[in-house]
């Protein structure tokens, strides 16, 4: 199995949200959060990976049917984040506003509840 650092350039999946209409590039995470610098370094790589996909036209030239939708980035967790990169996660959610780029993390994992507010759902 690739670890998430074998996968720093890889957009797991790109869709259109015909009820949005957003494009969606979807980021999933299997692995347990440690909150360890490697693995936030890791997680702050993909996301600027993603972000450059979006922002530096390789999505239009690869997808030009997805070209000037508005943009959302789901990162899809088997796991609860720690709370070193939750503190990540709120940061980069803010950076993102900035360039009219929506996230949400979604928890898969049904031991922890969350508010569904700062960009971040969980799905049941």
């Amino acid at each position: 199995m690739a670890t998430d650092k074998d996968r720093t350039g890889v957009i797991d999946v790109i869709a259109e949200d015909k009820k949005t209409g957003e494009v969606v590039l979807v980021m999933n995470q299997h692995n347990e959060w440690d909150g360890s610098n490697e693995q936030l370094l890791v997680l702050q790589e993909r996301f600027n990976a993603y972000v450059s996909f979006l922002l530096d036209g390789e999505m239009e030239s690869d997808h030009p049917e997805l070209a000037g939708k508005p943009a959302r980035i789901e990162m899809r967790c088997a796991h609860m984040p720690d709370s070193r990169t939750l503190e990540l996660l709120v940061l980069i959610h803010d950076q993102l506003a900035f360039q009219d780029i929506k996230m949400e993390v979604i928890i898969r994992n049904d031991e922890i509840g969350m508010p569904n507010d700062e960009g971040i759902t969980k799905s049941q």
